[in-house]
């Protein structure tokens, strides 16, 4: 970048980048409205993802002994959430922001010696991508879905986020995901007169994990015989109480399930005779969604 930028000025610049206080937002804001020029309409997809940067040390912002994706197990690394902008096989990055992890955030030694700005608080990762897309949204960057993996997929307050913006996702969510059946009733236990009353209504069907019930769903769907295994080539299109759908296919096996939100699909393409799922992610209310 120097020999580029400013040839035989490369300590200069690494002063510039690494050490000058220098606002990033207006060029950030210019990322954000030619990405859109060049990738931007109800065709593209916003990508929310996170990478990770291995280190040796300590010392580096956020880094810890965590998930390090690069490296496929947990080691010493930075993690960064990122969005980007894509349409067909053309991606472009808009966004990256350090995680902090909250061992990070609430240790002032640390956040001093790497001076962490104060204004920069813990935040989960799915926080940290939320407030990228409001960004996002409010610089009128244009785009049709938001996909996730499930690193974001499995977070209810993630998807709810997403379906509190009015926006269309599609994410990721793990195959142990306890769910429900929709029709689910609770019910109020009368006090016992002793002790202490029961916290939360008590459901009327135990819950499941995800993966027992797309079997279930593939098994009527595909017309497998009793006590025989559904198809290998059937997929599951289920509709969900909260305006979501749940697509499988064969590779649904392979350690995810694709859960997504699209505002006309559900309506059109689910079937009828689709049964719907409520999750116990949080405590369940009547006819609540995932």
């Amino acid at each position: 970048m120097a020999e580029r930028v400013c040839p035989g000025q490369t300590q200069q610049l690494s002063h510039f980048v690494s050490t000058s206080p220098w606002p990033t937002a207006p060029l950030e804001q210019v990322l954000r409205k030619t990405s859109d020029a060049l990738v931007g309409g109800q065709d593209a997809v916003l990508i929310v993802d996170d990478t990770a940067l291995p280190k040796q040390g300590k010392h580096s912002v956020g880094v810890k002994r965590q998930h390090c994706g690069v490296l496929g197990k947990q080691a010493n690394c930075q993690v960064l959430v990122s969005l980007t902008l894509a349409q067909q096989e053309v991606p472009v990055p808009i966004a990256l922001r350090p995680y902090l992890p909250k061992d990070w955030a609430q240790d002032k030694a640390r956040r001093a010696q790497a001076k962490v700005p104060e204004s920069i608080s813990f935040g989960t990762k799915g926080d940290i991508a939320l407030a990228q897309i409001d960004i996002a949204l409010a610089n009128n960057v244009r785009f049709g879905t938001v996909l996730a993996d499930a690193g974001y997929g499995s977070s209810a307050e993630f998807r709810a986020g997403l379906t509190q913006r009015g926006l269309r996702w599609a994410v990721g969510v793990q195959p142990t995901q306890k769910v429900y059946p929709a029709d689910v009733e609770l019910s109020v236990l009368a006090h016992p007169g002793a002790g202490r009353p029961a916290k939360y209504p008590r459901p009327s069907t135990p819950s499941v994990p995800l993966v027992q019930m797309i079997d279930m769903l593939a098994r009527r769907h595909c017309g497998a015989v009793r006590g025989a295994a559904a198809p290998k080539a059937c997929s599951v299109r289920t509709l969900w109480p909260c305006g979501c759908a749940l697509l499988t296919a064969p590779w649904y096996r392979m350690g995810s399930i694709f859960l997504a939100r699209l505002h006309g699909w559900c309506a059109k393409r689910a079937p009828a005779a689709s049964a719907n799922i409520t999750s116990p992610t949080t405590r369940p209310t009547r006819r609540a969604g995932l």
